[in-house]
């Protein structure tokens, strides 16, 4: 895809599976949380993650993917619109969740190509088990500690040197913090001009 001029900075947050943790949202920013349950897509998805109907571990992938897929022409206008966006955990999640389940890596990248390509990616570093004793957590199907251990592995097979890490066990205040520092330095880096790429077209 070719080159635009987009003034909006694409940021993913990797973080565990763990509605305990609220970042605050300011001025200028869009959130795109995890999963739109809004959607007939979404609230399949919902059902499934609080216990309320059972589905293939493929299809839940697919749903799941079928969600962000949902969230593209919208997000792709933000960009251009010179929106920052923030997303709460994006295609990378969906791929070590599944991965998790040991479906096969490969097969669980592939409804995700052509999806639109992070300028940034951050991984909010904190193990599962001081992920669990936030609040918040155990409710959903996935909020269970041994397989938070498995996604936590899925992720490192992921991981790519440009990401950059936080340690999620700071205070919030911290941590946002940091977030901040790390996009401003993406947004001046993306201002000297970037192209619109899709993820793992390669």
């Amino acid at each position: 895809m070719g080159p635009h001029n987009l003034t909006g900075v694409f940021v993913v947050l990797l973080k565990p599976q763990e509605r305990g943790m609220k970042l605050s949202k300011t001025s200028g920013e869009f959130i795109v949380l995890a999963v739109d349950r809004t959607t007939v897509v979404g609230k399949m998805i919902s059902s499934y993650l609080s216990n309320r109907s059972h589905l293939d571990d493929r299809a839940i992938h697919l749903l799941f993917s079928a969600n962000r897929w949902e969230k593209r022409s919208l997000m792709e206008d933000k960009l251009r619109c010179g929106t920052t966006l923030i997303v709460d955990r994006y295609s990378y999640s969906g791929v070590a969740f599944s991965s998790a389940k040991e479906l096969d890596l490969l097969w669980c990248k592939t409804p995700e190509k052509g999806l639109l390509a992070p300028d940034l990616v951050v991984y909010l570093d904190i193990s599962p088990e001081k992920a669990a004793e936030r609040g918040g957590y155990g409710g959903e199907r996935y909020e269970q500690l041994e397989f938070q251990k498995k996604v936590a592995q899925s992720y490192h097979k992921l991981f790519d040197a440009s990401w950059k890490i936080v340690d999620a066990t700071l205070p919030i205040e911290e941590i946002e913090e940091q977030l901040r520092d790390v996009a401003l330095d993406c947004l001046v880096t993306c201002q000297k001009g970037k192209s619109l790429s899709q993820l793992w077209s390669c």
